[in-house]
């Protein structure tokens, strides 16, 4: 097998892992209400925002009746808002409302615990590594392409 065929095989193996340490650390959190499936776009908004709804839909693989329809009960709980574009008033983008980004906050806690249990025993040089490693998929593999 060539180097490139390696590194795919390596990879499919990792977003499989990443998928099951993110359940993991994600299993019996506090959805406040929410459906898995808004959950998602919050936590994808927390990283990257403001973002169009059709990005969104895109990159969450949900048809853009259904991001629309979800996003506006993201608004109705005072989740999410809507934003103009400055440079064009016809577009526009989605953010996390005050409280929404606190929503995801203690979202983020409650991930970020689970994970230092996960990590106990890890030591400082192989989490210098891991850090490392992850820079680098995020600055080639995993980079945005546009």
């Amino acid at each position: 097998m060539d180097l490139k065929s390696t590194v795919f095989q390596q990879l499919v193996s990792l977003i499989t892992s990443a998928h099951q340490v993110h359940y993991e650390m994600t299993k019996d959190m506090p959805m406040h209400g929410l459906t898995p499936q808004q959950y998602e776009i919050m936590e994808f908004l927390a990283v990257e925002q403001p973002m169009t709804l059709s990005r969104i839909s895109e990159c969450k693989g949900i048809s853009m009746p259904n991001t629309s329809r979800e996003i506006k009960k993201l608004m109705e709980q005072g989740l999410c808002e809507k934003i103009e574009d400055p440079s064009d008033r016809r577009k526009q983008h989605i953010r996390l409302s005050p409280l929404g980004q606190a929503r995801m906050n203690e979202s983020f806690s409650f991930m970020m615990n689970r994970f230092m249990q996960r990590i106990e025993g890890t030591s400082d040089n192989e989490l210098a590594e891991a850090s490392d490693a992850i820079g680098r998929l995020q600055s080639g593999i995993f980079r945005v392409l546009q």
